[in-house]
């Protein structure tokens, strides 16, 4: 791997690891759909300058809306507002280590629903990756579990959601831009999750007086919703989609750095045990059987 794409995979990890670290700060003045549209209009702000500026079309004709739209709430507005209220509930740390379950869900929910084939080390992923669901539970016969159920549950169910809206986005027309599908979405998430947050939830503009919470939306939604794609997609086009991956197994890790080092986040067995079952579970799940492979290669 050479030293720019080192760069650009350590400098996303911190990123997308620190937008719990910004959620959590955040959470302090506005409510969890709030969070969401405010993340979303400060991201389709930063994706139109840079549009405009590097000469990209927009396209709106070329956007199908009403899938764009569809896939937007499922995969965007939704879990940004489900993780944002997990958060009231469980530390930005055990948020990061449940999202690194994304690809997890997404294999279980393509081989129910979307006919996605799978081998012996997807199944054994599965397993391993569950186990570490199970761990950071931290089950014990006072309490039976020592982390907040809901919370847990809802950042499970932003993953399932995160998971779907990978399958919706594969409808999408082949013919869009990587810049014109992250305008379509972040338009419509912010069209969606403004609707909710002005129908059920205030804010007081008083609250955009703070340091702090300004330099939490200019990281979520300038950086972590904005430059963080194009700093994806050039490691998908530089250095392809396995090396791309790999910022999945380093965002808990950055996240654990933002956490302790700035929340005074405890840092317990389970959350670290659990942590490392899921990451490997998750990297044996993008592992490819040998018989698969020596299947696909004589083809």
């Amino acid at each position: 791997m050479s030293r720019s794409l080192f760069f650009v995979l350590a400098l996303l990890s911190l990123i997308w690891g620190g937008s719990f670290y910004f959620v959590k700060i955040l959470l302090h003045d506005f409510g969890p759909w709030t969070i969401s549209f405010l993340r979303s209009a400060c991201g389709f702000l930063t994706i139109v300058i840079l549009m405009v500026v590097m000469k990209k079309p927009f396209g709106f004709k070329q956007i199908v809306w009403i899938p764009m739209a569809t896939m937007a709430l499922v995969n965007t507005a939704i879990p940004w507002a489900l993780i944002a209220f997990s958060e009231t509930k469980v530390t930005s740390t055990m948020a990061s280590v449940l999202n690194a379950t994304t690809p997890l869900w997404t294999l279980t929910i393509g081989i129910l629903f979307f006919k996605a084939v799978s081998g012996r080390m997807q199944w054994m992923g599965m397993l391993v990756a569950f186990c570490g669901i199970i761990v950071l539970l931290d089950v014990n016969p006072e309490t039976f579990v020592s982390v907040d159920i809901i919370g847990f549950l809802c950042m499970i169910l932003a993953t399932c959601c995160y998971a779907i809206g990978a399958q919706l986005s594969k409808r999408l027309p082949g013919s869009l831009s990587l810049y014109q599908i992250t305008f379509g979405t972040l338009l419509s998430t912010m069209i969606g999750s403004g609707s909710v947050t002005f129908s059920v939830e205030s804010f007081s503009l008083s609250a955009f007086a703070s340091g702090s919470t300004i330099g939490a939306l200019v990281g979520i939604g300038v950086f972590g919703s904005g430059f963080a794609y194009i700093l994806y997609y050039y490691l998908v086009k530089n250095g392809g989609p396995e090396i791309a991956s790999l910022v999945t197994y380093l965002i808990p890790l950055s996240a654990f750095v933002w956490g302790y080092t700035l929340l005074d986040e405890e840092i317990t067995w389970s959350l670290f045990f659990g942590m490392i079952l899921i990451v490997g579970g998750i990297f044996l799940t993008g592992k490819k059987d040998k018989k698969s492979v020596k299947q696909t290669m004589a083809v």
